[in-house]
C-alpha cells in the first residue's frame, strides 16, 4: 500500500466531529472522537506529579490500550461507555496506544450495553513501528503499560530448566515397578476412627 495517505482529524477538518473506529486509527492521529467501552483498568502509577492508568477499551471493531493521565481514572469503572474527544495516538514500546491529552474531553455516555471486539488488539507489539515514535518523545511523556500486552491465549515460555517429558511406550505412560499396573489409589473420604482390637 505504498503512497497511502493516513487521514488524521487534525489534517482533515471534515473528520473532526466524526467518530473514528479503533481499527481505523494509526500512529500520529490527533483530535480523535471515539466512543468505547472500558474493559479493564490497571492500577494508578505515579509519574512526576501526575498519575497515569492504563485502560483496555474497545468498540465494535477492535480494542486498544488507553493511557489515562490525571484524575479522570478515578471516576471510570469497567463497563462504562465513554466518549473521548480530542484524543491522540502514539507508539510506546512498539505498541500503538491511545492517549488523553490536556485538551481531551471524556464523557460517560452509558454502561454495559455495547457490542465490542477484543479479538483484534491494536496494542499488540509491532516491531515495524518507527523507533523515533517509541522513544517516548510525545511531549506529554511516555504512556505506561500494565505489563504484558493483552491479546489472546499466548503461551509464556517457562523460566529455568524444563523437565524432560515422560517417555511413552506402546501401552501409554510408564508405570511403577508393579507389573505395569498404576499405583493403588485410595477410594472414599478421610480415614475413619480406628477399629477396636478383636482378640
Amino acid at each position: 500500500m505504498k503512497g497511502q495517505v493516513v487521514r488524521t482529524a487534525a489534517a482533515h477538518p471534515e473528520m473532526e466531529n466524526q467518530t473514528v473506529m479503533i481499527k481505523d486509527i494509526r500512529q500520529g492521529m490527533k483530535n480523535l472522537v471515539m466512543t468505547v467501552i472500558v474493559l479493564d483498568i490497571g492500577p494508578a502509577v505515579q509519574v512526576k506529579e501526575r498519575e497515569v492508568r492504563t485502560l483496555k477499551v474497545a468498540d465494535g471493531t477492535a480494542c486498544i490500550n488507553l493511557s489515562l493521565w490525571g484524575d479522570a481514572g478515578n471516576h471510570i469503572v469497567p463497563g462504562d461507555i465513554i466518549r473521548l474527544s480530542k484524543a491522540h495516538v502514539n507508539v510506546y514500546r512498539n505498541c500503538v496506544t491511545l492517549l488523553n491529552g490536556k485538551a481531551c474531553e471524556i464523557d460517560k455516555v452509558g454502561e454495559f450495553c455495547m457490542v465490542f471486539n477484543e479479538q483484534l488488539n491494536m496494542s499488540e507489539p509491532n516491531l515495524e513501528l518507527s523507533a523515533g515514535a517509541c522513544s517516548g518523545k510525545n511531549g506529554g511523556g511516555p504512556p505506561l503499560a500494565m505489563g504484558p500486552p493483552q491479546g489472546g491465549n499466548k503461551a509464556i515460555p517457562p523460566r529455568g530448566p524444563v523437565p524432560p517429558p515422560q517417555s511413552l511406550d506402546s501401552k501409554g505412560p510408564k508405570m511403577n515397578n508393579n507389573g505395569g499396573k498404576p499405583p493403588p489409589q485410595r477410594v472414599g473420604g478421610p480415614k475413619g476412627p480406628p477399629r477396636p482390637d478383636r482378640r
